[in-house]
């Protein structure tokens, strides 16, 4: 889908998005646990969705003064998550996106860089567009943490990719756009190092987890 066609399937789609936690949640808990966000300090996430996410760092992983700056295509979205994260204050910022994908944020300005389910929106090229961002955006002791759907590796999961990847192909409309991707094809060995990587996967949905640690 173009950006366009992806801010208004999401516009529309809003709080539904939750109903996807039924086979994302094992996987983001997963880099929960290997993204050590209780050292974190300053929070990048590229595509808040609902701000379920953020609101589970903000209240139970990420120290008490940390702060969370989230972004989305989406005006719903936004909304969305600025409701979601009102109780934080001042800890919490959310921006509404033109669907470009730099920012006019400072070199060096964060620890954690974090995109859920995006990834496996964009292009190729758009993918290499924000991991390049996100090498900017963190600091010396960065992290990427990535979750994305992935190629399944039991059969139920392999037929599912399959389905999935012919759906996609056919009317991307119908999965939101998303289809199965290797997020470590995709990370320059220059740039980053790779500290833990999995798959997960729920009702023979597969996804990636990947932290990755920035090298240079």
């Amino acid at each position: 889908m173009s950006r366009e066609q992806a801010r208004a399937f999401y516009d529309r789609l809003g709080r539904r998005q939750d109903w996807q936690r039924f086979y994302e949640g094992a996987a983001i808990g997963d880099l929960i646990v290997h993204g050590d966000f209780k050292t974190a300090h300053r929070v990048f996430e590229l595509g808040c969705g609902t701000g379920f996410f953020a609101a589970t760092l903000l209240d139970t992983y990420l120290p008490q003064g940390a702060a969370y700056l989230g972004v989305d295509i989406s005006a719903t979205m936004v909304n969305l998550t600025r409701q979601r994260l009102s109780p934080f204050g001042d800890r919490a910022q959310v921006l509404q996106t033109d669907g470009a994908l730099r920012f006019e944020l400072e070199d060096g300005s964060f620890d954690r860089f974090i995109t859920n389910y995006v990834l496996d929106l964009l292009s190729p090229k758009d993918i290499v567009a924000v991991l390049d961002e996100a090498y900017r955006l963190l600091n010396s002791d960065g992290r990427l943490c990535l979750v994305s759907l992935t190629r399944g590796k039991t059969v139920p999961a392999k037929l599912v990719t399959r389905l999935w990847t012919r759906v996609h192909k056919l009317m991307p409309a119908l999965v939101g756009g998303c289809r199965p991707i290797e997020l470590t094809d995709m990370l320059d060995r220059n740039q980053w190092r790779v500290a833990h990587r999995d798959v997960i996967t729920a009702f023979a949905i597969p996804s990636e987890v990947v932290v990755a640690l920035k090298l240079g």
